[in-house]
């Protein structure tokens, strides 16, 4: 760990005019998918009906070490006890063979990798209140600037200037001149912190950032166009940046070095202002938000004071039994409390009524919960950013490289949700200069409130690699409130509610007998009317989703959309449904892994 003074390298061309030139930057989302579920089950019950520590997704190890047939197999696990763990508990850990890899005190626990056989012991530890897997983490991947409106804040004086962000990802090349300060002498990446315990550096230049993802990303928040005439800018030029390393370098990462990086973000909070994360990362929904760690930590942030900024998943394409990609966001965008971001293409043109959704960008309801995700939308597709020397991303993808104005390759384009996310996360940083007392739940109210709202019905995508069209329909559960609006979310001066959590993302609830679907304010922890979005605030759904998304709380298209029950199949897979021949317990994201492979793209993905 440690804070960054960096001198600049020499050899760089004078500082060019800020030209507010069309910016392409692009969006890759980290996806930790492996294994996990899209349909719908519930909590942690065992057979008999009895609470179990033990999460779902272990229930066939459990069996394996209740049978004597697990003999010398391992898994890595997050193990939450009812307590902050106690070195009596970590002794007690290490006598049933498990190894520790990380202290999540913020969550009241740890990361181990166990012994199947040590199972059982933990089921029946009255100080255990739930094991999980660690899951793997992995990535998910113009004209942003001025689609979003963010010139106009610019030319109020406002840059993000003073406000922290700490960036969870693979890294950033500090030494990039898009993160210089305007002395041109020091870098604005003022800390450094792995996680990931692998290498921060490589023979081929690469620095801090070995896979390419988190120096994109962050030139995406922060950069400040000296190597482009102006034309790359980020959205909050002058911000500060905290980098917390959770990705090596081949994008992987896991639940625990993400937790970790959260944990040491709230710890640095005051001494960085960090005000923001950003999580442009992800992974499929085994459980409940409510008893996910992820959806844990960065719910602790967000009690803390700071705004998280999530990816909603790049799996729109994704159609299991016909479900055309809903229900399918990734953790922990399913989380009610943080601001999810889906993604748009510009098509050329930085007119709002070109924008239409990427085919890629993830769609809601969540799994379980049925959270209405995204939040909002942002430019995301074929966008140009920053560029990390000798990473992994460019040497796959050289031909996405783009030449900076000292002829080096400077530049990177890159497509999916994970470069949406940042452009939220910049123009949050905007609103916080402008006015630094707004709590992260008033930030994301005045956001939806003020997002552009889409009205299309459905636009077609065709994707030349795979020969296929896509089609995507404009409800909530596609494009959230709709397109990021940075010039009205900064011009707007209402309130939302103060207390954390009043700006819940709703839920959805089916009506069997009407079958219809709609949208429940609140949960179990939060009274819903504390909730901006209830029909007895001023902001009411109308507002908030637009008249042409729902009516009243009842949501539009109900009986033509893949999520409603006019197809068993597809419903099932959307709500759980144990009817039609998709049982709920039966859509894994496993079973769909070569769709998967096949259907999303990072890079390259140039679809028309």
């Amino acid at each position: 760990m440690a804070t960054t003074q960096r001198k600049r390298r020499e050899g760089r061309n004078e500082r060019h005019s800020a030209a507010w030139g069309k910016r392409l930057s692009s969006v890759l989302v980290l996806v930790l998918a492996t294994g996990m579920a899209f349909g719908q089950r519930g909590s942690n019950p065992t057979a008999n009906g009895r609470f179990s520590r033990i999460a779902p997704e272990l229930s066939s190890l459990l069996s394996k070490a209740k049978q004597g047939s697990a003999k010398t197999q391992t898994v890595r696990v997050i193990v939450q006890y009812k307590q902050v763990p106690s070195a009596a508990h970590y002794s007690r850990m290490q006598g049933r063979g498990g190894r520790l890899h990380a202290k999540l005190h913020m969550i009241k626990g740890a990361a181990f990798t166990i012994p199947v056989s040590a199972l059982p012991a933990l089921e029946a530890d009255p100080d255990v209140a739930s094991v999980t897997i660690d899951h793997p983490m992995s990535v998910m991947d113009d004209i942003t600037d001025n689609v979003i409106g963010a010139p106009s804040a610019w030319n109020s004086g406002f840059t993000g200037a003073g406000v922290g962000i700490a960036v969870i990802d693979s890294g950033i090349n500090d030494n990039h001149p898009d993160l210089f300060d305007a002395t041109e002498t020091s870098s604005r990446v003022i800390y450094h912190q792995d996680f990931t315990g692998t290498a921060t550096s490589n023979s081929n230049g690469g620095h801090y950032d070995l896979y390419g993802h988190g120096t994109h990303v962050a030139g995406i928040i922060a950069g400040n166009g000296y190597l482009s005439g102006g034309q790359y800018q980020g959205v909050a030029p002058a911000a500060t940046l905290v980098d917390l390393r959770a990705l090596d370098a081949n994008g992987g990462g896991t639940d625990s070095t993400v937790i970790a990086a959260i944990q040491q973000a709230i710890a640095l909070k005051n001494a960085y202002n960090i005000r923001i994360i950003n999580l442009s990362l992800g992974r499929g929904i085994p459980v409940s938000y409510t008893l996910d760690p992820l959806c844990q930590a960065v719910e602790a942030a967000w009690n803390n004071g700071i705004a998280v900024v999530v990816a909603a998943g790049n799996y729109g394409r994704l159609s299991v039994y016909g479900s055309n990609g809903f229900g399918t966001i990734t953790a922990p965008g399913n989380d009610p409390f943080v601001i999810t971001v889906g993604a748009t293409k510009n098509n050329g043109s930085a007119a709002l009524s070109a924008q239409t959704k990427a085919s890629y960008s993830s769609k809601g309801p969540t799994t379980y919960d049925h959270v209405v995700k995204p939040d909002i939308m942002a430019p995301g597709h074929g966008i140009v950013s920053l560029a990390a020397p000798g990473a992994t991303l460019e040497s796959e993808f050289s031909s996405d490289v783009i030449t900076g104005t000292d002829g080096n390759a400077d530049y990177f384009r890159l497509s999916g949700t994970s470069m949406a996310t940042p452009a939220v996360a910049g123009a949050v940083a905007l609103m916080l200069q402008e006015e630094s007392t707004l709590t992260p739940d008033q930030v994301k109210a005045r956001l939806m409130k003020t997002a552009h709202k889409m009205g299309i019905f459905s636009t077609s995508a065709y994707v030349p690699h795979l020969s296929r069209s896509f089609v995507d329909f404009y409800d909530l559960f596609s494009v959230g409130s709709g397109l990021l609006d940075v010039q009205d979310a900064m011009t707007n001066s209402d309130l939302a509610p103060s207390n954390v959590g009043a700006a819940l993302s709703p839920s959805a609830l089916y009506d069997p007998t009407t079958h219809t679907v709609s949208i429940v304010y609140g949960n179990s922890s939060v009274a819903s009317t504390s909730v901006v979005w209830g029909s007895s605030v001023v902001w009411g759904s109308s507002v908030v989703w637009g008249s042409s998304v729902v009516w009243g709380s009842s949501v539009v298209w109900g009986s033509s959309l893949p999520w409603n029950d006019n197809t068993t199949s597809a419903f099932s897979v959307v709500w759980g449904s144990s009817t039609g021949t998709a049982s709920a317990t039966s859509v894994v994201w496993g079973s769909s892994v070569s769709d998967a492979n096949s259907a999303f793209s990072d890079a390259g993905d140039d679809e028309q």
